[in-house]
């Protein structure tokens, strides 16, 4: 286990306002997504949005006159107790668990888009993770949704070689006993324990299984797959 720090805070970080190659990837893959708002613009002259678990900074990689052109509206829903924000003209706040039955309380019919970066890892077991996915399939138009790939070298939230390939017990005692990345140390095994199961990487396979009504498209770096977006336009796979 090596930990590289710099090299993937320059690979994955986006948090910054300066350069780095997590920001350009990220800019490079929301294309295909913002193909999908162009195509929705054109047929309804304006696109709302649901971004499961996502956050008002991350829209920054798209650049507002392109939103403003195309009419955005952006609805975030995460969890009750995530950070809280005002509404403002382009973006609104709801709080839900998308693991549960998220339309008996939001009308599908009030989105013309759903976008899920990074999200679904996070959300818990298989079960979880399929009733996560399973919400979104049912939605009636397009989809996007990316996750990190488990056969990428580098953990992408530690930002450590090699770290998720580590047996469990090991990578609970390196969490116990350092910060990695994004994650700060755990203040004992209880806590390490969590903050390692709070990330569940996923397969190509794992991936294609719970969003089998989508195109699967991978993202690149020197060569090795690094992420899976998930993209379906309007109920249907789009072309490669």
């Amino acid at each position: 286990m090596i930990e590289v720090s710099k090299l993937t805070k320059i690979i994955s970080g986006y948090e910054n306002d300066g350069f780095s190659l997590g920001k350009a990837a990220r800019k490079k893959r929301i294309k295909y997504f913002c193909e999908l708002i162009e195509s929705k613009f054109s047929e309804k002259g304006r696109v709302k949005i649901l971004d499961i678990g996502g956050t008002v900074q991350y829209w920054n990689i798209i650049d507002k006159d392109f939103l403003d052109r195309n009419n955005v509206q952006i609805t975030l829903l995460n969890l009750p107790g995530s950070q809280a924000f005002e509404a403002d003209g382009r973006f609104d706040f709801l709080t839900g668990n998308a693991t549960e039955d998220i339309w008996s309380y939001l009308d599908p019919q009030d989105y013309d888009l759903i976008h899920s970066n990074s999200v679904i890892e996070h959300v818990g077991d298989w079960a979880q993770m399929k009733r996560f996915a399973s919400n979104i399939r049912d939605f009636h138009g397009g989809y996007f949704v990316q996750t990190p790939n488990f056969w990428f070298p580098i953990e992408p939230h530690c930002m450590t070689l090699f770290f998720h390939w580590l047996p469990k017990p090991l990578r609970v005692w390196l969490v116990a006993h350092f910060s990695l990345g994004h994650w700060e140390k755990g203040a004992n095994t209880d806590e390490a324990v969590e903050i390692v199961e709070s990330a569940r990487l996923l397969s190509k396979s794992m991936f294609k299984a719970l969003f089998d009504d989508a195109l699967v498209k991978q993202e690149k770096f020197l060569f090795l797959t690094k992420s899976f977006m998930a993209v379906r336009v309007d109920g249907e796979e789009v072309s490669s």
